[in-house]
């Protein structure tokens, strides 16, 4: 197998867009090859099968989203409320919304995974490891709540992501920015100040 490491990202790069507009079911190697404008079997010089396309693509989406400038966490200017907490929680809902290709192959991944062994291994660790980066952020961060409010925002913050890719015309934007300051607002403790908020730290359900 190649060992290019540009050219290999840039081959999963277009899988991640073929997934995205064909399904899972469009993901070939020559439908790779085309996207990538690259010659005739230049994906399968670079994948064994198809099988270890779809693992490495599972890969990839979460190095392209690590690597997104605004995936840092805030600065420590500004207040650790709840008001601050819900703009981060929208502009990190915008800013995965707008991969859109991205987010959309990772759903035609997790379909594949139920399937697929060695992919949903791929796709387990590095959601887990997602989640225990966002707590371990969070508990970092000064911000009120503990690892249960973390993974409580993961879950209804991706359905909705879910739902502004797949059926946009479900929430508008004004009102999917509303559901998140709802949710913050209803997850969310006051903050640590106000003396009414749980003790941080707390165990993430299974």
């Amino acid at each position: 197998m190649r060992q290019n490491p540009e050219r290999r990202a840039a081959l999963l790069d277009a899988a991640i867009e073929v997934l995205a507009r064909e399904g899972a079911r469009g993901l070939t190697f020559r439908a790779v090859d085309v996207e990538a404008a690259v010659p005739k079997g230049t994906a399968s010089n670079y994948f064994a099968n198809r099988d270890e396309l779809f693992t490495q693509v599972g890969g990839r989406f979460y190095e392209r989203l690590a690597a997104d400038p605004g995936a840092a966490p805030p600065g420590p200017e500004g207040p650790r409320d709840r008001r601050r907490m819900a703009a981060v929680m929208r502009a990190m809902v915008d800013r995965i919304t707008e991969f859109r290709s991205g987010y959309l192959a990772l759903l035609e991944l997790r379909l594949e995974a139920v399937r697929r062994p060695e992919l949903r291994a791929v796709l387990t660790r590095a959601i887990r490891a997602d989640i225990d980066a966002n707590v371990d952020s969070h508990l970092a961060s000064g911000f009120p709540g503990d690892a249960t409010t973390v993974v409580s925002l993961h879950l209804a913050l991706n359905w909705l992501i879910t739902e502004r890719l797949t059926l946009p015309g479900v929430f508008s934007q004004e009102q999917a920015d509303a559901i998140v300051d709802e949710l913050v607002d209803r997850l969310v403790p006051p903050a640590a100040a106000d003396g009414t908020g749980p003790a941080p730290g707390a165990v993430p359900p299974a």
